[in-house]
């Protein structure tokens, strides 16, 4: 099975997926734990194209849930942004992020 840039283990041997929370970059998304390996690998790949690969799970599906998590990480950070950037970001950039917000929220409870 392909983990991104050339790593590659035995799909019978791999125990767990993990996704990388802190310091996620390019490179580091997901640690893989190997059969009989102390240390786990770093794929490049995310936690759900290794599992569609692992279990055959259909691409709409996977994409639904990545869909879901990226909608989830945005609200996280749009919560944070303080009232005078959403000001001048509605007022001078045509985007009004507490309407984005309610949107997503909106999407999230629907699934």
């Amino acid at each position: 099975m392909h983990l991104g840039f050339g790593k590659y283990v035995r799909s019978d041997r791999v125990t767990a997926l993990v996704p990388i929370e802190e310091d996620r970059g390019p490179g580091k998304r997901t640690f893989v734990h190997i059969e009989g390996e102390t240390n786990p690998i770093i794929a490049s790949r995310s936690e759900a194209t290794i599992v569609r690969d692992l279990v055959g799970e259909p691409k709409e599906i996977t994409q639904s849930r990545q869909q879901q998590e990226i909608l989830q990480d945005l609200l996280a950070n749009l919560s944070q942004v303080n009232g005078t950037v959403r000001r001048i970001s509605r007022d001078e950039g045509k985007l009004d992020l507490d309407r984005l917000e309610q949107r997503i929220r909106q999407v999230i409870e629907e699934e």
